[in-house]
């Protein structure tokens, strides 16, 4: 009888063990493992697994992949591979990581992101190209998060709760134990904060910090952009004592140390809604002939000191936030509204640029410093432009329908006469600074008429006019004439610019691309030229249907402005210097520039730079955020008022197509919205980017960007602020069948 083989006991073999073992050398790579560190790590304790964890150790050892530095104790081969850059995740849960220098990003695998959330600085590992020539790695370490906190909704168990969360770009939700849970209730909209997230589980740990209100409700979805912005809206008990306990009256002390302007013709122009008047024009004939004009902006340094309470709040808001509802402010309501607002009949404290102007709008001299002024009289935008469009009027008498007080009233012939002037003079320095390469950036701005409860009940278009650009004009002349000031000095001068860089080619081309479905063309050989013909694009599109595509995209095509104190100009407005100065109750920047101006004008010395530099950044930031906050809300209130509209069929313009739908704009209340591809039931339809169109592959019908055509509102979300609509056809079809 033949000896019966004895047989071997298979061993159970791990699965990727390689990529395992790597994957923890990477996460921390200056640290050195054992075979039982690791095996701890992968969660294996039994003698086979530790076994092949060590035979593999030595595999990599002999590639040269790893070293052993101690006996047992292995580390990665030291790599150039590693990078320090920005995660950005796409929606499917997969990432890009953007490294300075680097000219393609990092593509992350769901699988390698490592816990990495969007926007935070991480550490990655470049370990091969993929195919293609693109480059693919893994996050080995987070150095900085960008956020903890976030906006989300509360589902409440038993034992735990967790909260999803929407415009984060997240891929997981986070976990609550009962114990954080601190009286949030089942679908309440939270804010929570992670507070941490173990090794081997799928969501981080959160606690709820506070809780917002129930979904679609008002007043929580207004204070939930606010949160998901990480902006506040209410200054602490503290901050409000200090500031209602500063003495705002006006001291004759303090005035014999300013220029005392309060016998020269002063008025502000404002929107007819404004609360607070941080800027005001004086007008005066001098007896040469020329003009002397002042542009007084409320001296809120006065009152707003460094290293108070006040000025600690005013730098971490950095901004006042606009919302489509209500106003945000960086200062306190005694400041914002009362001491520093220049309101008509009352003395104020102002910091000031006068200028001596002539007949052609040439300065011919400038003044900077302090001031006390005397308002004579507040002007709407409406009013102003009402005396400018009717000049030889004598009368100057405001319609009751566009008057602040909504009665008939006649404009004092001194104050009307200086509009008139004024807007003379604004018009040559507007034609001026066009010609040397400056680009006109009129959007219609969407605004909302609101109920007494916050309801839309209608859409109206906020467009620029000759009063708006009057103003405008000599705050620029204000704005660029400090810049020049300090920037022109002889000695070099810490100080705080707006910048904003040339436009980046591949952006512009890729404008090109787009602009030129709907027959138009940019002759971009040199800057000026760019310029002329970006300006002659926007004047071309003006009252078309594509004009808040067009003028979005050319937008998007630019440079972003930003605060710093290196300054290279601004592009956008064809000046080699330019500052924020003259809107100080609303941007932490121009409180800096007024301090900075103070200090030079007093002959004092300069300024650290790293220090600026560093609030520079901080307000840029903060200048993003709350204009995305802006957005936000405008986007809701687009979709609370088209829910009210779900029976209406809307004409609209294509302003975007992609892979999965095409966005379409409504012509007559610019409200966006999308058509998802699976919901064109007429056909199987796919998208050819570079025709930017979506295509049946039956029919051979095409909705291309620009096309017009009509829509209905399919879903109106207001948690995620987002319209779905349904397509009923191109314009032409549609209306033949009527």
């Amino acid at each position: 009888m033949p000896k019966r083989k004895k047989r071997r006991r298979k061993k159970n073999r791990i699965e990727n063990l390689t990529e395992s073992i790597l994957k923890i050398l990477r996460q921390n790579h200056s640290q050195p493992y054992n075979y039982k560190q690791i095996a701890s790590k992968l969660g294996l304790d039994d003698p086979s697994s530790r076994n092949q964890i060590v035979k593999k150790l030595k595999q990599l050892q002999a590639k040269g992949t790893t070293q052993e530095i101690e006996r047992g104790k292995y580390i990665l081969t030291p790599s150039v591979n590693y990078h320090t850059g920005v995660i950005d995740l796409t929606t499917r849960g997969e990432g890009y990581v953007i490294v300075e220098g680097m000219e393609d990003d990092i593509f992350i695998k769901h699988k390698n992101l490592n816990k990495a959330l969007n926007g935070d600085v991480v550490e990655v590992y470049v370990f091969k190209r993929r195919r293609g020539g693109k480059l693919e790695g893994e996050v080995s370490k987070i150095l900085q998060r960008k956020r903890k906190e976030f906006v989300g909704t509360i589902q409440v168990s038993e034992k735990f709760a967790f909260v999803e969360t929407t415009g984060y770009k997240m891929y997981t939700d986070i976990f609550i134990p009962k114990s954080k849970v601190h009286k949030a209730e089942n679908g309440d909209k939270v804010l929570v904060r992670i507070e941490g997230w173990e090794e081997h589980s799928d969501s981080p740990v959160g606690t709820v910090i506070k809780i917002l209100g129930k979904p679609g409700e008002h007043h929580t979805e207004i204070h939930s952009i606010l949160a998901q912005y990480g902006l506040p809206y209410e200054f602490p008990e503290e901050v409000e004592a200090y500031a209602n306990s500063l003495d705002t009256s006006i001291h004759a002390s303090e005035i014999r140390k300013r220029r005392d302007m309060r016998e020269i013709l002063t008025f502000t122009i404002d929107p007819k809604d404004a609360k607070d008047f941080d800027d005001a024009l004086s007008f005066e004939k001098l007896e040469n002939g020329n003009y002397e004009i002042g542009i007084h902006i409320a001296d809120v340094s006065h009152y707003v000191k460094p290293g108070s309470i006040l000025d600690d709040e005013a730098y971490e808001r950095a901004t006042s936030v606009y919302l489509v509802d209500r106003v945000v402010p960086m200062l306190p309501e005694v400041l914002s509204n009362n001491a520093c607002s220049l309101r008509p009949k009352e003395e104020k404290y102002t910091f000031s640029a006068v200028f001596e102007i002539n007949d052609k709008a040439e300065v011919l001299k400038k003044w900077f410093g302090r001031t006390v002024t005397y308002s004579d009289a507040r002007f709407a935008y409406e009013e102003a432009q009402h005396v400018i469009e009717n000049p030889k009027d004598q009368s100057h008498e405001i319609p009751a329908n566009i008057s602040i007080t909504g009665k008939k009233y006649v404009v004092n012939n001194a104050i009307a006469e200086a509009v008139l002037e004024m807007d003379r003079l604004a018009k040559i320095l507007r034609k001026k600074r066009m010609s040397q390469g400056a680009i006109s950036f009129d959007k219609v701005e969407v605004k909302f008429k609101l109920d007494e409860d916050n309801e839309p009940e209608g859409v109206y278009f906020k467009e620029s006019k000759e009063a708006n650009k009057l103003i405008e004009e000599f705050m620029l002349l204000a704005n660029r004439s400090v810049a020049e000031f300090i920037g022109k000095h002889r000695e070099k001068k810490t100080f705080v610019y707006r910048v904003h860089d040339e436009p980046d080619d591949e952006k512009i081309a890729q404008l090109e691309n787009i602009i030129k479905r709907f027959g138009y063309k940019l002759n971009t050989s040199n800057r000026q030229s760019t310029a002329a013909s970006l300006n002659k694009l926007l004047e071309d599109v003006h009252g078309k249907k594509e004009q808040n595509m067009v003028d979005t995209l050319t937008i998007r095509s630019m440079s972003k402005a930003v605060y710093t104190t290196n300054n290279i100009g601004h592009y956008g407005l064809a000046f080699d210097y330019y500052t924020h100065f003259t809107s100080p109750i609303r941007r932490y920047p121009d409180v800096m520039v007024h301090r900075l101006l103070q200090q030079y004008l007093d002959g004092k010395p300069s300024a650290k730079e790293e220090t600026y530099e560093e609030k520079c950044g901080h307000s840029s930031d903060m200048e993003y955020l709350a204009s995305s906050a802006e957005r936000a809300s405008v986007k809701y209130m687009q979709v609370k008022y088209m829910m009210d509209h779900q029976d209406q069929d809307f004409l609209g313009v294509i302003s975007g197509v992609t892979e999965w739908g095409v966005y379409v704009e409504i012509i007559s209340n610019k409200c966006e919205g999308m058509v998802r591809l699976q919901d064109l039931k007429d056909d199987h339809y796919r998208f050819d980017r570079d025709e930017f169109a979506v295509i049946g592959d039956r029919t051979k019908n095409v909705y291309q960007l620009g096309d017009e055509v009509y829509v209905k509102v399919k879903n109106a979300d207001l948690i995620k602020k987002h319209l779905d609509f349904t397509m009923l056809g191109h314009r032409k079809e549609i209306e033949q069948t009527l």
